[in-house]
């Protein structure tokens, strides 16, 4: 399989190049559409900005929030406290020197015990 290469960025894949104009690299592992080449250096990844590296971040703070809704609404729930404890660490995190690159884990205590969604 080969992409496509528009402006140094993979955009499309197709089997058969024979015949098609423009700049096409041959598929390799872990790379693919939105991926960057180019003839010197092959296959790279975009580097993402501070500002995605950040959403994606709160994104993964939001799901955690979200996933302990329901316990934090049900005051007989187990280790409720400590859950509660760790949603104030998470909407905490954004404004500490950890963020966004060591996410909080909240208490050995809530290991198993938050609900699955």
């Amino acid at each position: 399989m080969y992409y496509r290469i528009k402006n140094g960025i993979a955009k499309s894949k197709q089997a058969d190049i024979n015949g098609f104009d423009g700049v096409w690299a041959a598929e390799e592992e872990g790379f693919g559409d939105g991926d960057l080449w180019n003839e010197d250096d092959g296959w790279s990844h975009p580097v993402k900005t501070t500002e995605e590296i950040e959403a994606e971040a709160r994104q993964w703070r939001d799901s955690k929030l979200s996933s302990t809704d329901n316990v934090a609404q049900t005051p007989d729930y187990p280790n409720r406290d400590v859950i509660l404890v760790y949603r104030q660490e998470l909407r905490d995190w954004t404004k500490t020197e950890e963020f966004p690159h060591t996410k909080p884990t909240g208490s050995d205590a809530i290991s198993g015990s938050l609900p699955l969604v």
